[in-house]
């Protein structure tokens, strides 16, 4: 009896130390899944810092421009007596452009800043008959920050609605007509195309096979497409880009310019510039610039078929350098108040009248003035 009790004493105690054995075992299984599941966590914590990383490493990547802008005009070569008028083209903040610190001096003249049908901003002054041609002087400062622009993923979405604000960019005007030598070209040149993106650049390049840079060609250029399709099919930035738009145009994709100025040396009156953009849907506005890279292919005399220009055009496709300050959109402009003159083709450069005769804006040395640009060290 007493070893049959010692016996059932003993089988117990065993049972017991291992049911704790078990249970210990089962602790440590637990913990290891949760340490497994800790480590994912981890991982998975780190893939997203390293993403982050990533991201703000190529957001740094874009390269910047800042500095200031001086814009000076002088307008006392016209004797006293006259009425004369002025706009200057102020340039706003915008998606990758930055402007700050807007002053402006125009002494003892009348002096508003004022904005168009088009939203362009811009600083009006008035003299009358009775102002001292000496006083008629103007000055203009800003800080500015230019980003480069990197392209972005190119999705398109053909179900997408194009907003409203963006249609207008559909219509024509009277140097880019929607008229059917320009739907002809078009169609021309996006045969076998399907969709807008491929239309895009198909146009892009036929532009840049098709067009050349014209020195002789005074300012930027009128963008006359019909007479450019009419004749040598060379010109300057504002005849280029035009024909981008407006081949754009008629194929049904909403495009632009940008007329603005290079900020890319200390004195830069001379260095206007514009560049384009359409509108795919699914991504928003891309910027497109065919003239500069017919403007390489002319300054460092490149075939259209060298590596270089190759490059060039591919960049210029999506890309836009941060060398680049927006002054104006728009064309055949009505400014506020109001030109005596014909609507503006475009409002690249300062603009004048005097006794409501309109100045030649184009010649710096007979309509005087200079912009400036400051680069932050």
């Amino acid at each position: 009896m007493k070893k049959s009790l010692k016996l059932l004493l003993l089988l117990g105690t065993v049972g017991m130390l291992m049911a704790a054995c078990g249970n210990k075992a089962a602790s440590n299984v637990e913990t290891s899944a949760k340490g497994t599941e800790k480590s994912t966590e981890s991982v998975a914590a780190t893939e997203k810092s390293s993403e982050k990383e990533t991201e703000k490493a190529e957001v740094s990547e874009k390269k910047v421009v800042e500095g200031a802008v001086n814009n000076t005009i002088d307008l006392s070569k016209y004797e006293k007596g006259k009425k004369v008028r002025l706009w200057i083209p102020v340039p706003q903040s915008s998606e990758y452009q930055t402007v700050e610190d807007v002053k402006y001096d125009a002494g003892k003249a009348k002096a508003e800043m004022n904005t168009d049908d088009w939203g362009n901003k811009m600083l009006y002054v008035e003299w009358d008959e009775n102002a001292e041609p000496a006083d008629r002087v103007v000055k203009l400062d800003l800080q500015v920050k230019r980003e480069e622009i990197v392209s972005p993923e190119l999705k398109e979405d053909e179900k997408a609605e194009i907003p409203a604000d963006v249609k207008k960019y559909l219509e024509p005007s009277k140097n880019l007509p929607l008229n059917d030598q320009v739907k002809n070209k078009a169609a021309e040149v996006t045969e076998g195309k399907t969709t807008d993106l491929e239309k895009a650049r198909a146009i892009y390049d036929w532009v840049i096979a098709n067009m050349n840079r014209d020195e002789s060609v005074k300012g930027c250029g009128e963008g006359d497409v019909c007479a450019l399709l009419d004749t040598t099919m060379t010109g300057k930035c504002t005849d280029i880009n035009s024909m981008f738009v407006a081949l754009c145009r008629a194929s049904g994709i909403p495009a632009r310019e940008h007329f603005g100025i290079r900020i890319n040396a200390e004195d830069i009156t001379k260095n206007q510039h514009c560049w384009a953009e359409f509108y795919l849907k699914g991504t928003g506005w891309v910027s497109a610039d065919p003239a500069d890279v017919l403007k390489a292919v002319l300054k460092n005399n490149w075939t259209k078929d060298q590596t270089e220009t190759k490059e060039k055009q591919e960049y210029y496709f999506g890309n836009c350098d941060a060398e680049r300050m927006i002054l104006s959109d728009g064309r055949d402009l009505t400014l506020n108040p109001a030109q005596d003159g014909e609507p503006l083709n475009d409002f690249g450069y300062p603009y004048a009248e005097v006794d409501g005769v309109k100045l030649d804006n184009y010649t710096p040395d007979q309509f005087v003035y200079t912009y400036s640009f400051t680069k932050k060290a």
